[in-house]
């Protein structure tokens, strides 16, 4: 092996190797050991202390500590118990999410990208973290490049989209630059690797094209938004309130204080953030059992949301394999020579994909042929092509991109037969000239029709239908012949299979869009058109998850909300994917979708809990800072409903099952369940202070009575929500309202609570029966008008 070395005055010494022989085991160290390599693995997820961090510097765990030291500092020791709560659930939301990041981890790892590199004449897989400077990478189609490097030997065409937006395949010959980030999506070629770690061109860019895909999330989107309302309006609400507290009602500052601070802590849904981490790293846990790897939180509730699914026929419905079922001769060619021109050209070509490999398998037979010129297969020409010397040029490809509708009328019909019955129809051409520009010779004869199928994947039957059933539209997009997909479709279940379209016939973006919503499966579409129907399905408000396992399939993967790739497909599907099947088994969707909706639906059902409070809160403490009378509770106070009605209850119920499909949005549905239990305990109040004005209840009894009916109310709340009740629900519910009754006996003192007395008594049972009479009629009132706006 011939080495050469070049010292740059603004670089490292550089080895110059032969592409065939690449690094050695001694040249790999010693450019490791001076840091040429390509750095850590990519960190997919936070690290432990960021998320501690994030689970404990929250800016309502800051208010949290600073009410916490006001508490304090007048000597009220016990009202501090709030800071408890605040406490657990940053334990218990950061315990949850380490929990799911080191799960991740461990699943990234299978699901990571390789480089395949020649190091001591030998082709090796190894790590992307893993390669050095001068390393020679072998790439091929599928490939992600993931270090610059410098096109050595062989041609490529380049998928630049991720690094430069622009979609359309570029060539490289000998001594191009390969920019990271890109993937090859045809041909193949030996590379230097030129730039490693942060000095790649894309380092940046691609780790955002990676990971960093805003998800489209109600739950984050309106979530943050109600922290920033209350966020904002929480300190004035807070210096008004201490204000008329003090100077007005001339209260002691200890009670002030106190009064304010259990006004403000009401405010805070301290647990719904946490709430909401949590259940998505539980069902992160859940669904690695289920072999996906979910790599954006988030996109567990998009997928949930979906309402079309695009599916690539290969690896879904189909198992990724073919056989060559027949071959039919068109012109004098003999067999033998057929059989010798398909194994010469599969010869040239380094194209893995599942018909070659079925065409390799069937013709193994290589003649001595001397290839002079290859044109590689790519999902945009739907051909490849190879000239050997003395025997001109051979193509094998899709008939209606070779011969461009000029082949006769009993070939096509030949080719439709088969097409009808679910089979793929290639067709086997000549020419007696070469390739220009990777463009097709002219006047090429048809020589046979090679009659390929594919297996249908036993699973999939009964994952269609489960979708059909779900009311989720199931679009088929493929870059074979519309006919043979839509029979493949039909065979495997799909609903309205025999609706489909030849992508060939849509010229312009209109009917594009107007095929996309029209028609259930499409044939021929380039990686372009894949792109464009994603996006015309998301323009008329579809929420579109796409799956795929190709790197013709990145594109509209990125495009799409939710993006699930195969483990067995590209690196480039697999890198962009949200979520990564890692057995390659679409039976696992089904699943997904249920983790999904149990997420979702339980979440909207303990958020609404958290917003009972914090919209009750709110109201009340705007009023009493008009009202002539006191803050009725004390922050132990509220400590004790918020633990009892909704912090226990909310962890509990988050993590129920729960397969019911979501309708509606999200802050409508929550709003539906909380406002009905936030107005009854407002008018509860309403109702205290105007009985206060006529029967002379003193601070303490106007406290106990305040928390009881409020106890009481929120409790409704809970048993509201949790119908119809089964074991566990009955438990958790009798369980805190057993709990409640035992604080309210034998912990008055802990909670500043005094003994229940007759005209206590008198005037919370017609408040009590008024509460839930009131409660159960906003929710008939909201339920019925959500029911009309539904069907309306």
């Amino acid at each position: 092996m011939s080495t050469h070395f070049s010292q740059h005055t603004a670089g490292p010494i550089r080895l110059h190797v032969s592409p065939d022989q690449g690094l050695s085991n001694e040249q790999v160290a010693q450019q490791a050991s001076k840091g040429l390599s390509n750095g850590f693995p990519d960190v997919r997820t936070k690290s432990i202390k960021k998320i501690i961090c994030d689970n404990i510097l929250t800016p309502f765990n800051l208010l949290n500590v600073i009410l916490g030291l006001l508490v304090f500092l007048v000597g009220s020791y016990k009202n501090m118990l709030f800071l408890g709560v605040a406490i657990c659930n940053s334990f218990i939301g950061a315990f949850q999410e380490i929990r799911a990041k080191k799960t991740i981890d461990k699943l990234a790892v299978v699901a990571a990208p390789k480089a395949h590199v020649i190091r001591s004449g030998q082709k090796r897989q190894i790590s992307v973290e893993e390669l050095v400077l001068d390393d020679i990478l072998a790439l091929e189609s599928g490939n992600q490049i993931c270090a610059d490097c410098l096109l050595l030997r062989g041609e490529c065409e380049i998928n630049e989209s991720l690094v430069t937006g622009e979609s359309e395949p570029v060539a490289k010959k000998p001594g191009d630059l390969l920019l990271s980030g890109s993937f090859v999506v045809a041909g193949s070629c030996l590379a230097r690797v030129e730039h490693v770690g942060r000095e790649n061109y894309a380092a940046k860019i691609t780790n955002e094209a990676k990971y960093f895909k805003k998800p489209n999330s109600e739950i984050m989107t309106w979530i943050n938004r109600i922290i920033k309302y209350i966020g904002i309006a929480i300190i004035p609400i807070g210096l008004l309130l201490f204000y008329k507290q003090i100077f007005i009602s001339g209260q002691g500052l200890q009670r002030a204080v106190v009064s304010t601070v259990a006004a403000l802590v009401g405010m805070i849904p301290e647990g719904l953030v946490l709430l909401t981490s949590m259940v998505l790293a539980v069902s992160v846990l859940r669904l690695s059992r289920h072999h996906a790897l979910v790599q954006e939180l988030y996109s567990i509730e998009t997928l949930a949301r979906v309402d079309v699914l695009c599916l690539d026929k290969t690896g879904t419905i189909t198992e990724g394999t073919m056989q060559v079922d027949h071959v039919l001769p068109l012109s004098s060619v003999s067999t033998e020579e057929i059989s010798a021109i398909i194994a010469a050209l599969t010869a040239s070509s380094p194209d893995t994909s599942p018909t070659f490999s079925a065409l390799r398998q069937a013709f193994s037979q290589c003649p001595d042929w001397q290839c002079t010129n290859a044109v590689p297969f790519s999902s945009a020409r739907k051909w490849s092509g190879a000239t050997f010397a003395g025997k001109g040029s051979y193509i094998i490809g899709a008939a209606e991109f070779v011969f461009k509708g000029t082949l006769p009328a009993d070939i096509r019909e030949k080719m439709a037969r088969y097409a009808a019955s679910g089979q793929r129809v290639l067709i086997l051409a000549h020419s007696a000239e070469g390739f220009v520009e990777k463009q097709l010779p002219q006047k090429p004869e048809p020589v046979c029709l090679l009659v390929l199928s594919d297996k249908i994947r036993p699973s999939a039957p009964q994952t269609l239908a489960y979708f059909a059933e779900q009311g989720v539209a199931i679009k088929v997009i493929s870059g074979d012949n519309a006919l043979t997909v839509a029979n493949i479709a039909k065979r495997a279940g799909l609903p309205d299979a025999g609706n489909y379209i030849d992508a060939t016939t849509l010229t312009t973006d209109e009917q594009l869009a107007e095929a996309a919503e029209r028609y259930t499966v499409f044939g021929r579409v380039t990686p372009q058109q894949k792109l464009a129907l994603v996006k015309a399905l998301k323009a008329r408000k579809h929420t579109v998850a796409m799956t795929g396992d190709g790197v013709n399939d990145v594109l509209a993967l990125r495009e799409s909300d939710c993006s699930i790739a195969m483990a067995s497909g590209s690196d480039a599907s697999r890198t962009v994917s949200q979520v990564v099947l890692l057995d390659s088994n679409f039976a696992s969707m089904p699943k997904i979708v249920k983790e999904g909706r149990r997420s979702i639906n339980n979440l909207q059902r303990s958020a609404s809990l958290f917003l009972v409070k914090s919209i009750f809160s709110s109201v009340i403490a705007i009023l009493f800072i008009f009202l002539a009378f006191d803050y009725p509770f004390q922050p132990i106070q509220q400590t004790l409903i918020s633990a009892l009605t909704i912090g226990i209850p909310s962890f509990f119920l988050a993590l129920e099952r729960n397969k019911e499909r979501i309708h509606g949005k999200f802050i409508l549905n929550v709003l539906q369940k909380a406002l009905p239990g936030a107005v009854t305990m407002i008018i509860n109040i309403l109702l205290l202070v105007i009985i206060s004005s006529f029967y002379p209840f003193n601070r303490e009894e106007i406290s106990t009575m305040a928390v009881i009916i409020t106890g009481f109310t929120g409790l409704t709340i809970l048993l509201k929500i949790s119908l119809p009740l089964n074991l566990p629900r009955g438990a958790l519910f009798f369980s805190l309202c057993a709990a409640f009754v035992i604080a309210l006996l034998f912990f008055r003192p802990l909670f500043n609570l005094i003994f229940i007395t007759t005209p206590m008594l008198l005037a919370l049972a017609p408040m009590m029966a008024a509460a839930a009479c009131v409660m159960f009629s906003l929710w008939h009132l909201l339920e019925k008008y959500a029911g009309s706006r539904k069907n309306g």
